[in-house]
């Protein structure tokens, strides 16, 4: 076998089981209590305070007045995109040792001689303060293509999420024949995200719902179809999710001139476990384009005031 120049090997601890990763194969997801700690917990809050308050360097993100309380802050955004770019405490839970170990084990379990070498790509914190909308049937990797069907997003739990206040449903099984169904809008604004598309064409009675408690982080496929609704709680659902693919799949989540879908590979990744087969490519430098989306809760107070 030719021997590839690779970055230093990430080792990272496995905690899951063989019935765990079959469990995974064959639905498409599964959640894992008690990965994150309560003590990390609080700090992934604390630092979403201080992400919305504008306290990291970011053109796109300025500072907010100190009479505003954190609540005042957080109640008006659905979600914060790409917070690891500005954040080190959001990049940490990226890297998270216990989170990234099980990423070893299953993200690309479907493959034959995965080595369990993993990167990441994108984050999303979300707040989704009580009235928020959810996000409508969808598939992550209509929108973040791998190679290998191997994207995965791992979905850190920072409040119990159920089905009050906007956990996540899923389809198990729906992964499997790595089929990407049609995409039309929605038509339910009260429900869903105005900005979504929903995906159609399966049996959505097959859904369940997928309650857990703070720390649990919740692993999913990229073919999975999931979906979550409206919070009708009083408490914030919040949630970062983070998502990863076998690193040996190139990644052409955007096409350049001159390149062509087989050889597109976006660089701006952050390898989490075992090697990087495309380090000797280098990385692209983080850019700083976070931004926060808001949603029709929004503009209905706006209206009201």
């Amino acid at each position: 076998m030719t021997e590839i120049s690779c970055d230093k090997r990430i080792d990272v601890p496995k905690s899951l089981s063989d019935n765990q990763v079959q469990f995974f194969i064959e639905n498409g997801y599964i959640a894992v209590p008690n990965l994150i700690e309560s003590d990390e917990i609080e700090e992934l809050r604390e630092d979403t305070v201080h992400i919305a308050r504008g306290g990291y360097p970011c053109e796109a993100v300025q500072p907010v007045s100190e009479n505003l309380s954190d609540d005042q802050i957080l109640a008006s955004i659905l979600c914060i995109h790409q917070p690891h770019f500005i954040s080190p405490v959001m990049k940490k839970y990226v890297k998270h040792p216990e989170l990234c170990g099980v990423l070893s084990q299953i993200t690309a379990a479907h493959i034959p001689f995965w080595d369990g070498s993993v990167k990441c790509m994108q984050s999303m914190l979300f707040v989704k303060p009580s009235g928020f909308q959810g996000q409508s049937w969808h598939q992550d990797e209509i929108y973040i293509p791998t190679r290998d069907r191997s994207l995965i997003g791992g979905w850190i739990a920072m409040d119990d999420a159920t089905v009050e206040n906007g956990c996540l449903w899923v389809i198990p099984g729906s992964h499997r024949m790595g089929y990407l169904y049609s995409q039309k809008p929605h038509d339910n604004p009260e429900e869903f995200d105005s900005a979504d598309l929903e995906s159609y064409g399966f049996d959505e009675t097959l859904e369940v719902p997928v309650e857990v408690k703070a720390g649990t982080v919740v692993f999913f496929n990229g073919y999975l179809l999931h979906r979550s609704r409206k919070n009708r709680g009083q408490t914030y659902r919040r949630v970062l999710v983070n998502h990863y693919c076998n690193a040996w799949s190139l990644l052409p989540w955007s096409i350049k001139e001159g390149e062509r879908p087989a050889n597109a590979d976006r660089r701006g990744v952050i390898p989490v476990s075992g090697v990087d087969p495309y380090a000797w490519k280098g990385y692209e430098a983080t850019p700083k384009n976070v931004h926060f989306r808001h949603c029709k809760a929004v503009n209905d107070l706006k209206t009201q005031l």
